[in-house]
């Protein structure tokens, strides 16, 4: 295990932005942490915890030392009469996990392909798509104490789910490091068709009505809207999805006929955060050098060269614009540094 000092991570976080880390180290084992821990210059610095950088806005100078997660490896580890238990790695990448999960027939987390980012981080920010979010098929974490390196497993309960959002991201932010995660998947599938064109797409390919085909439908579609960070600097959908009150859903249908929403939970409603933006013009428009993409209007984009400022000035005006037209609060998804 080696510490770097000025490590460039421009290449480690898919907005691109221009960023180094004071100090760098990656972890293969858990051993890897307790030799940090006992070394007492190491320990006073400031840890951030690194995954696939996929919901990160990195400022230029990232102070202290960056844990970049980098254990790897998934396998089946249990199974009873209804599921399959599936654990995977933190230093995983997410879509290729998903993808070998239905490559060996276990099903439940085909509507969540092609997410960017890691195993680890997926429960942080409970990431979600097309009806289905991890807390679903999640049943345990286990993760490493940063402040003595014990191990600690927290169930599904004690992980706080809610939307984009969970234990990790609140009051167990910068203490813990998630290791691996285990999945407990379904035997009886039930498909998830009533989000996006998933249906659509499966019945236009003429594909059997199956998990992988669903799978292959969510990336056709994802792939239709979305950039590929390879290309195009970006960290997927920018924001949530803000959830309102009936009341409020009701008054702006008045206004806004085509509003588009969905029933949420105890008489709450889910705004497309992308239809807002798209009818504040800001869809396809810059400022500077990021903007909303052209062909979605919920994800920001760094057409190059772009910083932390930047991101962030385009974020305040959107989401200003958002406000004063539809008296709507949208909040980013991405962690600021």
């Amino acid at each position: 295990m080696q510490i770097h000092t000025n490590q460039d991570l421009s290449s480690s976080n898919t907005l691109q932005l221009r960023s180094q880390a004071e100090h760098y180290v990656e972890l293969h084992k858990p051993e890897d942490l307790h030799l940090l821990l006992n070394d007492s210059q190491v320990k006073k610095m400031n840890w951030k915890i690194l995954g696939g950088g996929s919901n990160l806005v990195l400022p230029y100078k990232v102070q202290g030392l960056v844990l970049k997660v980098a254990n790897q490896g998934w396998s089946l580890i249990n199974e009873d009469t209804d599921y399959w238990f599936v654990k995977a790695q933190a230093g995983d990448i997410w879509n290729e996990f998903v993808q070998w999960t239905l490559a060996q027939g276990y099903w439940g987390l085909e509507n969540l392909s092609l997410i960017p980012g890691t195993v680890g981080a997926a429960p942080i920010q409970n990431i979600g798509a097309y009806g289905v979010e991890v807390k679903d098929s999640l049943w345990e974490v286990t993760c490493l104490e940063l402040i003595s390196g014990e191990t600690k497993v927290f169930s599904n309960k004690d992980c706080r789910f809610s939307y984009r959002d969970s234990f990790f991201k609140q009051e167990g932010a910068g203490k813990y490091l998630i290791w691996d995660v285990t999945f407990r998947l379904p035997k009886k599938n039930t498909l998830r068709l009533e989000y996006g064109d998933i249906r659509k797409e499966v019945e236009r390919q003429g594909w059997t009505l199956d998990a992988r085909s669903v799978a292959k439908a969510v990336i056709n579609i994802r792939q239709s809207k979305l950039p590929d960070p390879k290309v195009i600097g970006n960290a997927g959908s920018f924001f949530k999805n803000p959830i309102v009150t009936q009341a409020l859903r009701d008054q702006l249908l008045i206004t806004y006929p085509n509003l588009v929403s969905f029933p949420y939970e105890q008489g709450q409603f889910k705004l497309a955060a992308g239809w807002l933006i798209d009818q504040t013009g800001w869809k396809g428009r810059t400022l500077g050098p990021v903007g909303m993409y052209e062909k979605q209007a919920l994800v920001l984009v760094n057409h190059g060269g772009a910083t932390a400022e930047d991101v962030w000035r385009l974020a305040s005006q959107v989401a200003l614009d958002v406000k004063n037209k539809f008296g709507v609060d949208i909040e980013p998804e991405p962690i600021r540094w």
